[in-house]
């Protein structure tokens, strides 16, 4: 099995107003003070499995092969739903299992998955509502000291895991056709599209329920005038409405959830 770096990222949906974040770090240094904890992001809409899971897809490649990485987006957390540990070829992703880890375990592949069922490797007391306290971050912080997964709790079958729905994109010589995955803190309107059928200076015409607009394919923001509508592959490698210096999501109406077609004039 390869070898666990000393990182940790966090992802969750809980803000950085309360102290849960800071106390899932406190357990982790708790166990193992040497471990790295990099705040992945903390403003997940709150309850949002699919904007959670794409940041996660996005972002999960750019840590070092052995990072373990945890996410807490979790409506369910007290219930039937399990606890889960997903070794992939190069990461361990620990969550609850309704299918935010999904895209980006998938994505690196699959190789075993355990049940977190162990209580020795969390803490004393486990509440009803803060897995992220009482179970994830000490079975992080415990596998970056080398305990085995195995050790952590039962295996189960990797196909038994919870899956969200595929990135559905549609896509053709002149047009795609997604859905809104996530509005950013900028306003940027990110798609479930990860490819493009448009060339640089291409004018497009963005068709959703709230409206018409047209707008170009650029390369970057500044490739149109202040306050300009532009699609581009954003950085993250994702299909993306923006404003140059302004927000798309105020101007168009654009949230997540919301369908998107986009054609070239």
């Amino acid at each position: 099995m390869k070898p666990v770096s000393r990182v940790i990222s966090l992802t969750t949906d809980f803000g950085t107003k309360d102290p849960y974040v800071g106390i899932m770090k406190g357990v982790i240094a708790s166990i193992n003070p040497e471990a790295l904890v990099v705040d992945l992001t903390h403003e997940v809409r709150s309850f949002d499995l699919r904007e959670a899971a794409l940041v996660l897809l996005a972002s999960y490649r750019w840590f070092p092969p052995g990072t373990v990485h945890v996410v807490v987006v979790d409506p369910g957390v007290g219930t039937a739903r399990r606890p889960v540990l997903i070794v992939t070829r190069n990461y361990y992703f620990i969550g609850p299992d309704n299918g935010v880890l999904s895209w980006a375990a998938r994505s690196d592949g699959v190789e075993a998955a355990y049940r977190l069922s162990n209580r020795a490797f969390m803490t004393k007391e486990v509440s009803y509502t803060f897995h992220g306290r009482d179970i994830f971050a000490p079975a992080a912080a415990w596998l970056t000291r080398g305990v085995k997964p195995e050790v952590l709790g039962e295996p189960i079958d990797p196909g038994s895991l919870e899956a969200l729905g595929t990135l559905r994109c549609d896509s053709g010589e002149d047009y795609i056709r997604g859905s809104v995955v996530v509005v950013d803190k900028f306003g940027n309107v990110i798609t479930s599209c990860r490819d493009s059928p448009f060339r640089p200076g291409d004018r497009v015409r963005i068709e959703a329920k709230g409206g018409v607009w047209e707008a170009v394919f650029a390369r970057t923001f500044g490739e149109v005038p202040e306050g300009g509508l532009l699609v581009h592959i954003n950085s993250l490698g994702f299909f993306e409405i923006s404003v140059n210096k302004g927000s798309a999501s105020s101007m168009t109406g654009l949230k997540p959830g919301d369908e998107v077609w986009v054609r070239k004039l």
